[in-house]
């Protein structure tokens, strides 16, 4: 909805109805920075490939499309002699229902504190990834970017780092496997370039094994369908193979802003570039829970230069592709590309969204935008920023270009400040104050308001990376992103790498075991995970999906007491 006009009526409004029917409530699904709009999804035309050897030996002239493979019985067979995972490493526990009045935190540290999925450090420790000789003879960053794509560390960082249990309960919604697990898509891009899509599995222990069979150098998640994706070509009636739910995403990524930004440009990003993502995060995220009522949005950091927004609600997973479009829309201000004019063209007054906007990002402007990136120093800068102001205010303009023509290094702080000054010494008659403070207040918005890829948002079919994957080109994991409390402080050039995470894990000493206690027992309960730097990444992550879990269970055990008590007379009072 475009912010020139008002608030949508409640009849048209994008926020869900409370009452969403049981099969959509079910449901989960994502989306990814590279689409795959419906009319471009492989169909009957895709490759089939005999086995896994035949899709490792895929073409690298280009992006290679795959539906499924027929090697997909043998991923998902235990002792599938293919598989390159030590026998220690491939059995997970199965995740087994909740007893009645057991807390979902006491099942989480129940089910860690005995965790086979990830073995010690001694059981996989390979060589030379992870030799300390061979750390200290390169700089960290030297090592990140050489061994990022090496698939033997990336073998041991999804063996033995990578939260699958955790992934699985997120997108299950419960500790037992359902279809919003087992009908979700997942999709492999292998180190080939081949793409492999349409994978699904029953569980997180599945999903492992795959991954570490084919060694991905990423996997995105996908939509929920209504039936399993491995079998949509065996359905009588193909259009009953549908997207049923998945999460509502947003990606923000720095490449968008550079037009705007000064100290780096293309996949470079530092410190002050990166405060672009923060205000976006902010308004973004104050605007989804606000505005929509959205509760469970988790913001994960892209690996290299972006963000991406997940938001997990069930009533925002349940959302059709019309009504993810009108929020998209409504979030939209910036428009046009970087060879265009103006790109903030709104009318007055302001919608509360906006106003709120620039209540947020009025701070950010001044010091991360005038003083951090000074935009409009050079001539040609400057000239950009004439461009935006009033167009019938010609003598303003003129009077501001040639102050600033005697002053060719002047800083963009003052000249910001010099509109105003200049301005109130203006003799022009009827001269339109409001037009000048609607302008200026355009540009604050086009150099602070989030910069979104509007069509990762509007669409069911759209699948996008996941959390903890490792980027390819930095090294870096993708990790969620504490809004509450670390958004500020975050820094992604301080985010692990795999091969740090490694070096971690080998330099780790255990505790001294306290007196009584078998040495044995100290060791069980650190998982590699807990001797690294991704431990409060995982933690925040997993306390994310409890609480996920948690409003899931409370509105089916609501639903189930309704259903019990339906028709039994008016006894009870209606809860509000």
């Amino acid at each position: 909805m475009p912010h020139s006009e008002s608030p949508p009526e409640s009849e048209n409004s994008p926020i869900p109805m409370a009452n969403v029917d049981q099969e959509q409530e079910d449901a989960v699904a994502e989306s990814t920075t590279a689409q795959v709009p419906e009319a471009q999804q492989p169909a009957d035309e895709d490759v089939d490939m005999a086995d896994s050897n035949a899709v490792l030996s895929a073409p690298t002239n280009g992006t290679t499309h795959i539906s499924e493979s027929k090697a997909e019985s043998q991923a998902e067979t235990p002792n599938n002699q293919d598989t390159p995972v030590p026998e220690a490493a491939t059995g997970a526990p199965s995740e087994s229902k909740p007893a009645t009045g057991v807390k979902l935190e006491e099942l989480f540290d129940e089910m860690d504190s005995d965790d086979d999925e990830f073995p010690t450090t001694k059981a996989a420790k390979r060589e030379p990834a992870s030799s300390p000789d061979l750390l200290s003879s390169q700089s960290d960053m030297e090592i990140d970017l050489h061994e990022a794509s090496d698939p033997e560390v990336m073998r041991t960082f999804y063996q033995r780092l990578f939260p699958w249990r955790y992934l699985f309960q997120w997108l299950n919604h419960s500790p037992t496997p359902t279809n919003d697990f087992g009908h979700r898509e997942f999709a492999f891009t292998l180190q080939n370039d081949a793409y492999l899509r349409y994978q699904s599995f029953t569980t997180s222990d599945l999903l492992r094994k795959d991954v570490l069979r084919l060694m991905p150098s990423r996997f995105e998640i996908g939509p929920v369908y209504t039936a399993n994706p491995r079998d949509r070509k065996t359905l009588r009636n193909s259009s009953a193979f549908r997207p049923l739910s998945k999460e509502l995403c947003f990606d923000i990524d720095l490449t968008d802003y550079d037009d705007i930004r000064t100290c780096c440009d293309k996949a470079n990003i530092c410190q002050k570039c990166w405060q672009f993502i923060t205000m976006a995060i902010k308004v973004v995220d104050t605007a989804l829970r606000e505005d929509f009522g959205f509760k469970h949005i988790m913001w994960v950091y892209s690996g290299r230069r972006g963000a991406h927004a997940w938001v997990c609600d069930k009533s925002a997973r349940a959302l059709d592709d019309q009504k993810r479009r009108a929020i998209a829309g409504y979030l939209e201000v910036i428009r046009g590309g970087a060879q265009s004019g103006k790109k903030v063209n709104l009318r007055r007054p302001l919608h509360p969204h906006l106003v709120r906007s620039l209540d947020i990002l009025k701070q950010h402007f001044q010091s991360d935008v005038l003083e951090a990136q000074d935009p409009w120093r050079t001539e040609d800068q400057q000239e950009k920023l004439l461009a935006l102001l009033p167009s019938d205010q010609k003598q303003l303009v003129s009077a501001l270009r040639n102050k600033w023509a005697s002053s060719p290094d002047r800083p963009s702080t003052l000249k910001w400040a010099d509109i105003d000054s200049v301005a109130k010494t203006s003799t022009a008659k009827n001269f339109d104050t409001k037009s000048l403070l609607d302008a200026k207040q355009d540009i604050v918005l086009e150099y602070t308001y989030p910069r979104l890829d509007i069509e990762v948002s509007k669409k069911l079919n759209h699948l996008l990376k996941s959390p903890f994957v490792v980027h390819p080109g930095t090294g870096r994991v993708c990790v969620p992103i504490d809004v509450k409390r670390g958004l500020e402080s975050f820094d992604p050039l301080g985010v692990p790498t795999v091969q740090s995470l490694i070096r971690e894990i080998d330099e780790w000493k255990k505790p001294e075991p306290k007196e009584g206690r078998q040495e044995q027992e100290v060791e069980k309960h650190v998982v590699d995970w807990e001797k690294t730097s991704l431990k409060g990444y995982i933690e925040f992550f997993r306390s994310f999906v409890i609480g996920l879990m948690k409003d899931e269970r409370e509105v089916k055990v609501k639903r189930e007491r309704e259903e019990e008590g339906g028709g039994g007379g008016g006894g009870e009072s209606m809860e509000f």
